[in-house]
């Protein structure tokens, strides 16, 4: 460690004890900037017989119990090294140069546990139905599901499982490091959103080294340091798996895929199922080129969404819309009547048989007009005795008047015979 940051490091634990409470807040919003501040803490935490080590431990525990929200996330970032600090002094049987750090994790446990009461938390978490949509997936996707009894009974039912009490813990053990180590992890994970991104690639990175150490695949990632097998449990590397999924979509591709392999590789040869299963399903999902995501922008994760679209189509035919053509049709000829009026005969032959009857001069023609078109005539007749047209009986005595009035004045229909 160089001099300027060992100073960086001590201007920083003299700057907080010196520190007013009502600049708590103000010096909270400046402490996420300092860069070589951060940079520096870290180098702090990776040599275990640092003098620094403890006050820097002490510190960071006290930004987490000072109830300023972005004190406690300062913290937060650096829990993956801490964790692997405390895991890597563990297996090489050096516990004594590990006390601060057992300290300042079992601080930041005991704190999260109970809430601002003293109560013992109990967490819950609901249990998404695929029966029902969300933003991952679409019931209409899966196909169709079996109406049993036991599948109604249980149709609408939200499933929720809950995580507590936990107890106190004075010290860590091997019998429960790993229920502390995993808890603090999911801890870790709900503060995703506000983690930096050398926080994310310090995850992926002791991710990768807790799942081969000891192992062949150390020599292939060129790990140096301790020799020895650390050992994990299930529940600990499904919340690895949680941070790697995350690190995915906001700017850590190469770094969380290096990890994900890891941890399948470390998976397979423990023989635990439930790692197994989320390592593939997220392998499964990510998309074949890497993802260009800035670390500055918007930290999410891309989820296709199919399109909704309508259960009836546009062009589906209805009840309604059968009415609605039926309509349509009977009130067509009404809306030529002023056409019909202005020489546009559209039923002409109702009037003409009749015309051509009462005058004598013009018989033998209209005799022949009425056999040429007596079969158009009678079809037209037909639908002229629909009940909608018969209850009009006002426009049709109108239009045979204008046919008889244009016969008179030598007014005729074009495209068919003059009289």
């Amino acid at each position: 460690m160089f001099t300027s940051e060992k100073g960086v490091v001590e201007e920083w634990l003299s700057e907080f004890k010196t520190l007013p409470e009502t600049s708590l807040q103000h010096y909270a919003t400046n402490l996420k900037d300092k860069s070589s501040l951060v940079s520096s803490l870290y180098k702090v935490i990776q040599e275990p017989q640092s003098e620094l080590l403890e006050p820097v431990c002490h510190q960071l525990f006290e930004f987490y119990r000072s109830g300023e929200e972005q004190l406690l996330r300062f913290t937060l970032q650096f829990l993956p090294e801490l964790i692997w600090c405390y895991l890597a002094v563990s297996a090489s049987r050096n516990v004594h140069s590990s006390g601060c750090i057992e300290a300042l994790l079992l601080g930041v446990y005991n704190l999260e546990i109970v809430d601002k009461q003293g109560h013992s938390k109990v967490l819950s978490f609901t249990i998404p139905s695929l029966s029902k949509p969300s933003v991952y997936h679409e019931p209409s996707s899966i196909g169709s599901m079996a109406l049993t009894e036991s599948a109604l009974s249980q149709h609408g039912l939200s499933k929720v499982v809950y995580s507590g009490p936990h107890p106190q813990r004075e010290m860590l053990t091997a019998q429960n490091r790993f229920e502390v180590l995993t808890f603090l992890l999911l801890c870790y994970n709900a503060a995703l959103t506000y983690m930096p991104s050398v926080s994310l690639q310090s995850l992926c990175q002791i991710c990768s080294r807790i799942c081969v150490c000891g192992y062949p695949r150390q020599h292939v990632r060129k790990y140096k340091g301790i020799s020895s097998r650390i050992p994990l449990s299930s529940g600990f590397m499904v919340q690895m798996l949680t941070g790697i999924y995350f690190a995915f979509y906001n700017g850590e591709w190469d770094l969380a895929q290096k990890a994900l392999d890891d941890i399948i590789y470390r998976a397979q040869l423990e023989l635990y199922p439930e790692p197994l299963l989320v390592a593939n399903a997220i392998k499964a999902s990510l998309p074949h080129g890497a993802m260009k995501s800035s670390k500055e922008g918007t930290r999410c994760i891309q989820v296709e969404i199919t399109p909704t679209s309508s259960r009836i189509s546009r062009n589906a035919v209805t009840s309604m819309s059968i009415r609605g053509h039926r309509w349509k049709r009977h009130e067509q000829p009404d809306n030529n009547n002023d056409t019909t009026e202005l020489g546009i005969l559209v039923i002409p032959e109702i009037s003409v048989t009749s015309v051509a009857g009462e005058r004598t001069g013009n018989g033998e023609k209209g005799r022949t007009l009425g056999e040429i078109d007596a079969q158009h005539i009678q079809g037209v007749q037909e639908t002229a005795t629909d009940p909608r047209t018969e209850s009009k009986g006002l426009p049709e005595i109108r239009r045979q008047k204008s046919v008889r009035k244009m016969m008179e004045d030598g007014i005729s229909s074009p495209g068919r015979v003059q009289f």
